[in-house]
């Protein structure tokens, strides 16, 4: 470790903060490790006593339920109240972040996560900012049957001419029907909006619906603009406006060699140079960062529109450490800190020198602050912003904040978690499966919780998801912030995905998740079908739903699983946890497309463990099953797991001898150990598993 003003700091982080990130920032090098020193003494204990007070509610909420304490909303209201849990509501006030970009502020549209460790993933969800809905809907099953898509399937590529036709007489009606088009051009003199044609590229038409673009491309020379009767080769949706690009759950970052990865591939991605080469049916292929779009207007004037999305970083939460850096008294620092520093060192880069901004047009941050709890840590977040602010020379509250709504005490507390960061917040967004892990560890002393498929169902969730953009709303998120909806997980299921996304912007979305750039352009067209402002003005009446309805934990009032209930939902919480696990561990994969039980591929990333060992450790404390049980199903889904990853030569077995793997230890763990892990966290018990193997690897060789 070297020594900087006080701190033990890993050499690769120092050289790379040294080397890469530091010159051309416009931040002295001594200044900054200076700064960096001041910033972890002032807020390092103060982030420490927050997760004391974490550590001390719950266990007064332990305490309660072991007392058999009422579990109605009201009851549970009047508790939480007297032991500080819920704060008082503020008065009416309005967000007012400033200089926020459109695509966070004003228009609606799909928004990607992706892990920053993947150069290659990075790089394709960056340029989803437009996606071809030709090819969308030919590869995917949107069009079904499927058919052959190797090669031309003449009878699919003429349904996916029907299925754009359609859309484009919904998103841009003409006088007749764009299917009886010959000329695009004539088209467009007969617009209903006749302000919807913006103007034209080499290559195409542009027009905006919704506040989102649309290309129509027109080749007569392609083989597909060639044998149609208007020329049109294909249609270029605006896609995935924004894209976070993630440090936290999708990654696997234990050490400083990780760190560093993630924070050279975020340089990478400000300053334009990351690119990516890889194999592609036997030539080797490199990715770069899309560069923008040119276009002329009507009237003769040049434009551009961004080539790429608008880049959000998401910075880990309050809980974990890194040893990247060790504090004077020996401790790892706070690995959000350290976050907060880098990310933002590096984001400020864009634009310096009167270079051009690569992300974004008003010269803003964006930083997703994760898993925090209430509003007193979003206020903590607040502070830390400002001082990183002020380290770095920058203008108050040009770092903005995404505050993810996914754990109890923030959603019970979202007005007052909002005004904690009303001058800088510019997204809220809802987490399924973290925010259930969170309601099932809060009331782990309830009783048993219901069936993992039955929490879709229950009460609180419909509250939380009604709140969230209810109160957001309530808030003036309207035309200045994103209030977002979670992911669609399974990206083989695009069907499914068309037939029930579009609920997210009739909700009043204005993003949501999807997996993949192709998933982004096909949900763009839920935007172009539902107009989100008119939804939100719509929803902006409406009261906003109880607290009450919230707060009223997901316990089976008379559990009555049989053994075959029992032994299924065993083994698909199992089945999924050791799936993840063993990449998480064995290989540092922190999001990739895991089979579940049923064999269908699902993006899975941290928050799928946190809520099946939850769920598996709550069954277990109430005895709905036992030890035995629990080793039985994960004996049984380890052979699943084993067969499924059979075609991985990197995979490395956990049935038999390898139920002694780390693996398989861990998944175990998390599941024997979930009673007692802060929140129900998985993050401690796979960085130590996760760090355990690296060692031993390191000791091998």
């Amino acid at each position: 470790m070297i020594d900087r003003h006080g701190l033990s700091v890993a050499p690769a982080l120092v050289r790379f903060l040294e080397e890469r990130a530091l010159p051309g920032s416009g931040v002295d090098t001594d200044r900054f490790w200076a700064g960096m020193a001041d910033v972890l003494a002032r807020f390092a204990a103060e982030n420490a006593a927050l997760l004391a007070r974490r550590d001390a509610l719950q266990t007064r909420i332990d305490d309660w339920y072991r007392a058999g304490g009422a579990q109605d909303g009201a009851a549970q209201r009047a508790f939480l109240t007297e032991i500080g849990y819920l704060t008082p509501e503020p008065e009416p006030f309005t967000i007012a972040p400033g200089s926020v970009d459109d695509e966070v502020a004003r228009l609606a549209g799909p928004q990607l996560v992706v892990p920053m460790l993947n150069a290659r993933f990075l790089l394709n969800a960056a340029n989803a900012r437009w996606g071809s809905l030709y090819d969308a809907l030919y590869g995917t099953d949107a069009i079904l049957p499927p058919g052959d898509t190797h090669g031309y399937n003449m009878e699919r590529g003429e349904a996916v001419i029907r299925w754009a036709r359609d859309f484009l007489d919904d998103a841009l009606p003409i006088a007749g029907s764009w299917h009886d088009v010959t000329d695009v051009e004539g088209a467009v003199a007969t617009l209903r909006d006749p302000d919807a044609f913006l103007g034209r590229s080499e290559t195409g038409l542009l027009f905006r619906h919704h506040g989102l673009h649309i290309e129509i491309v027109v080749d007569r020379r392609h083989p597909i603009g060639r044998t149609d009767r208007a020329g049109i080769a294909d249609i270029s949706l605006e896609s995935a406006l924004t894209t976070i690009c993630d440090l936290e759950d999708s990654v696997a970052a234990v050490d400083a060699e990780d760190k560093v990865a993630g924070y050279a591939n975020w340089l990478g991605l400000i300053d334009g140079t990351l690119s990516a080469s890889f194999d592609k049916g036997g030539r080797t292929q490199t990715r770069t960062l899309a560069e923008d779009r040119n276009y002329t207007a009507p009237d003769g004037t040049a434009f551009t529109l961004p080539g790429h999305s608008l880049l959000f970083v998401r910075n880990v939460g309050h809980l974990m450490t890194t040893p990247a850096i060790r504090l004077p008294d020996g401790r790892d620092a706070p690995e959000g800190i350290v976050d907060a520093i880098v990310t933002s060192l590096i984001a400020q880069r864009d634009g310096r020198d009167r270079e051009p901004m690569r992300n974004g047009r008003t010269g803003s941050i964006y930083i997703v602050k994760p898993k925090m709890h209430g509003p007193e840590e979003a206020d903590f977040a607040n502070r830390l912003f400002d001082a990183v602010e002020d380290m770095l020379g920058l203008n108050r509250h040009r770092i903005k904040i995404g505050v993810m709504d996914e754990e109890r005490r923030t959603s019970a507390n979202l007005a007052a978690c909002i005004h904690a960061v009303k001058d800088r917040i510019v997204f809220i967004n809802t987490g399924f499966l973290d925010r259930t892990g969170d309601e099932i560890h809060t009331a782990m002393h309830a009783g048993a919780m219901v069936r993992k498929a039955d929490m879709k169902a229950s009460e609180w969730i419909a509250a939380y998801e009604d709140r969230n953009v209810q109160i957001g709303l309530a808030c003036g998120f309207a035309g200045r912030a994103q209030i977002g909806k979670g992911m669609w997980a399974a990206p083989d299921r695009m069907a499914d995905m068309l037939a029930q996304k579009g609920a997210h912007p009739m909700a009043g979305a204005s993003t949501a998740w999807v997996p993949s750039p192709t998933a982004a352009t096909l949900h763009a067209t839920h935007y172009h079908r539902i107009d989100v402002a008119a939804r939100q003005r719509a929803r902006a009446s409406e009261t906003v739903a109880p607290l009450e309805r919230l707060l009223t934990p997901p316990v089976a009032t008379s559990p009555d699983w049989n053994a075959a209930e029992i032994r299924a939902e065993l083994d698909n919480n199992a089945q999924g946890l050791l799936g993840y696990v063993v990449r998480w561990i064995d290989q540092g994969i922190g999001c990739s497309k895991v089979p579940d039980i049923h064999d269908v591929g699902l993006m899975e990333d941290r928050a799928t463990l946190r809520i099946s060992a939850q769920q598996m450790a709550n069954w277990l404390l109430h005895g709905v099953v036992t030890a035995d049980e629990i080793d039985a199903a994960l004996t049984r889904m380890a052979a699943k797991v084993d067969a499924q990853n059979g075609d991985d030569p990197l995979y490395r077995p956990m049935s038999g001898s390898g139920s002694d793997g780390l693996a398989f230890q861990a998944a175990r763990a998390l599941i024997f150990e979930g009673a007692v892990q802060p929140n129900g966290y998985t993050e401690p018990l796979l960085h130590r598993y996760r760090l355990s193997g690296k060692t031993d690897r390191r000791d091998a060789a």
